[in-house]
């Protein structure tokens, strides 16, 4: 529980490296609170569900179609910052610039690479961005934050 929530306590710091453990338990709490805040707002009926047929001269298609409510608006605008800067931190740890998530605005192949990108361990000892997080320890990198 602690690696899911240390990205919330350093809230906008984009110095430094994260470990993977670190990013991937963020991006496990954050579709594990979509998913409450999505049963949530359900239960509310705060959420909007369209139900639509089509019909064509040889088919029919029926589907629904939900838009999320204002509880996951307020999440998606809280979690922005924490979830740029555990990005921009875990990039860092592969010894590469924030910039490199500007490459989300290509199509598909963007997000590809950065997948990998994220995937991908660390740089062994130090690198420009600060010492290797796993050379600190977890328990001193908890600590610090």
């Amino acid at each position: 529980m602690e690696w899911m929530l240390l990205p919330l306590r350093r809230y906008a710091r984009f110095s430094g490296r994260a470990r993977p453990k670190e990013y991937w338990m963020f991006a496990l709490f954050l579709i594990l609170a979509a998913i409450v805040i999505s049963i949530v707002e359900t239960m509310l009926g705060l959420n909007v569900t369209q139900r639509w047929v089509d019909h064509g001269p040889w088919w029919v298609d029926a589907g629904y179609r939900t838009q999320a409510g204002p509880l996951t608006g307020l999440f998606v605008l809280a979690m922005f910052i924490p979830q740029l800067a555990v990005s921009v931190r875990r990039l860092h740890d592969t010894d590469r610039s924030g910039w490199w998530l500007l490459l989300i605005l290509l199509p598909l192949i963007g997000g590809i690479i950065l997948l990998v990108f994220f995937i991908m361990s660390g740089t062994r000892g130090a690198n420009r961005f600060g010492p290797d997080p796993i050379e600190v320890g977890e328990p001193e990198l908890i600590r610090r934050s």
